[in-house]
């Protein structure tokens, strides 16, 4: 989707810490010049899983780096950049980078995530960008747990012009989550979006109540929840993967909103996330105002964090 797309330029700017940290620790182990060899190769591994690519992720990119280089496709440090960034570019088929959407009538996204994940915001940015291309948009409140939270998304509906269907604070978010599937509907909307209340994920009677949301959209909306995107705090590094893993057990997550990158030095867990989950990092946050989102786009992601 094209109106979600920034350039490298845009990137590197807002990725400045990751990409800095990054760099340095690269450029301490890749001498200009320098043979490659298995202490080479070590050093390489450990400065990886030190940037947040994760273990696994690491490894793979080590073991085939180890075999461009016996086969004799790389022989020097200046080869290395270059081989890593078209390996972890290949990680992402092109389906990976499309919202999913309905065939007729609204397309329903559900929106989760543990409390201080930026998830409000998130989904501020999102209908933003929605509404702005001419589509149709409704939030819905059904974060009716947290006192703040009806009237933290009625500020920002209110402040980037979508409609909100909301009840009071402590109602049940089920209830919520009907009504606004019947207003979505009646009102002929493109896109309804439904904040849910921030959960930790080891809390289980929490994440069976989003199992409730989404069994009540299901009922209402044929084939809805369209999308199930999980807003993850990139300054969290790692610990996104566990949270990942169980919102996915109870409502089938179809991609991420990794938010925050551009106030951590961890946005290499991007690529952790795609290999050790195959959940496709769908958008990235990237400020605090309503324009600073960005659809990921695998080349220049990687382009940005390695150039």
């Amino acid at each position: 989707m094209g109106l979600f797309s920034k350039t490298v330029a845009y990137l590197k700017e807002h990725l400045g810490r990751t990409r800095q940290k990054i760099a340095s620790s690269l450029s301490a182990v890749l001498t200009l010049g320098r043979d490659i060899d298995d202490d080479l190769l070590g050093q390489l591994e450990e400065t990886l899983i030190s940037d947040d690519i994760g273990v696994e992720t690491t490894t793979r990119l080590i073991e085939d780096l180890r075999a461009a280089y016996k086969k004799g496709d790389i022989k020097k440090t200046d080869d290395v950049l270059p081989f890593l960034k078209e390996q972890m570019k290949s990680c992402w088929p092109e389906r990976d980078r499309q919202l999913n959407t309905a065939e007729s009538g609204p397309t329903v996204i559900l929106v989760a995530g543990i409390n201080g994940s930026g998830k409000t915001t998130s989904i501020a940015k999102l209908a933003y960008i929605l509404n702005k291309s001419g589509k149709k948009v409704i939030v819905a409140a059904c974060d009716t747990f947290r006192a703040a939270a009806v009237e933290q998304l009625t500020i920002w509906s209110e402040r980037i012009g979508v409609q909100i269907v909301k009840h009071k604070s402590g109602a049940d978010p089920a209830a919520v989550a009907y009504d606004a599937c019947q207003a979505a509907v009646a009102r002929d909307v493109d896109y309804l979006i439904l904040d849910t209340a921030g959960r930790l994920h080891t809390q289980k009677h929490l994440m069976e109540e989003l199992t409730k949301i989404r069994n009540v959209i299901t009922k209402h909306i044929p084939d809805a929840p369209h999308e199930v995107i999980l807003v993850v705090d990139g300054t969290t590094g790692q610990n996104a993967i566990m949270q990942a893993k169980i919102f996915t057990q109870a409502i089938n997550v179809t991609g991420i909103f990794l938010a925050k990158l551009d106030g951590t030095a961890r946005g290499g867990i991007v690529i952790a996330i795609k290999d050790m989950l195959d959940i496709p990092v769908k958008f990235v946050g990237l400020g605090e105002t309503p324009e600073d989102i960005a659809e990921f786009d695998p080349e220049e992601f990687v382009e940005a964090l390695f150039n």
